[in-house]
């Protein structure tokens, strides 16, 4: 069996579905503990079972700051280190500015940008401490290509990208490696809102990636050479013309 995590614990936040949930499998099978942080508590109790030994769940609202600070902790009782933190979960909004709701916005952007930040706050001294680790985020194609039908969805991954670049060279010092995947579209819940129809032709005609395409991905990246950081990995189905 190959394990090239063995010995390792990762974290996945947002991990009780989609793109989370496939990447915490993914470590789970290269023999990494891990670590599946979400607010579904009853979700991730029966994840963790399913998945089997070495897997465990914790219970988390990212969008309360008590409980993100009080992250490490828990990930420590749980499994007894850190190595790998993959800052995963996010929301989704598209559609006009003029026609959009602001208050929605405020929750897409606090999970995104805030939520995100302060959990990577969270486990950070960790890593610096120990002198090891990899940081991750679930960028977006859109953090670098301004999609014009979703501009507050692209800001809060301009956001991501800004503060990955800044903080990996702060960090590399301390031989903390911080990269971003950033996938193209990817069938998860984010598009539960599509017409069955519209989701039906996107799969017929490649336009949409499964969520075990950015977990190999998510992979790659902490497999590398100890040398080596993979800043960023855009991932892209091969019809998307970008």
């Amino acid at each position: 069996m190959n394990s090239p995590l063995a010995g390792k614990v990762a974290a996945v936040t947002g991990a009780a579905s989609g793109i989370g949930l496939e990447c915490a499998k993914t470590l789970h099978r290269a023999g990494a503990k891990v670590v599946l942080v979400d607010r579904d508590g009853e979700k991730l109790a029966k994840l963790v079972a399913d998945i089997g030994e070495n897997a465990y769940a914790l219970q988390i609202d990212l969008l309360k700051p008590a409980e993100v600070s009080g992250m490490l902790d828990g990930i420590l009782k749980l499994a007894g280190g850190l190595d790998i933190f993959h800052a995963n979960a996010g929301a989704y909004i598209g559609g006009p500015v003029a026609e959009g709701d602001p208050d929605v916005w405020d929750r897409v952007l606090n999970l995104n940008i805030n939520a995100a930040f302060r959990s990577v706050h969270a486990v950070l001294p960790h890593m610096i401490a120990q002198k090891s680790g990899d940081i991750l985020f679930t960028s977006s194609i859109a953090g670098v290509v301004p999609v014009i039908w979703e501009p507050i969805y692209t800001a809060s991954k301009f956001a991501v990208q800004a503060f990955v670049h800044t903080t990996r060279r702060q960090v590399a010092q301390h031989g903390v490696r911080v990269g971003a995947v950033l996938p193209g579209p990817v069938v998860t819940a984010l598009l539960d809102d599509w017409p069955k129809a519209k989701m039906d032709e996107a799969l017929a005609n490649g336009s949409l990636m499964q969520p075990i395409e950015v977990a190999e991905a998510i992979l790659f990246m902490v497999t590398r050479s100890k040398n080596v950081t993979v800043r960023d990995l855009v991932i892209l189905p091969n019809s998307v013309d970008l």
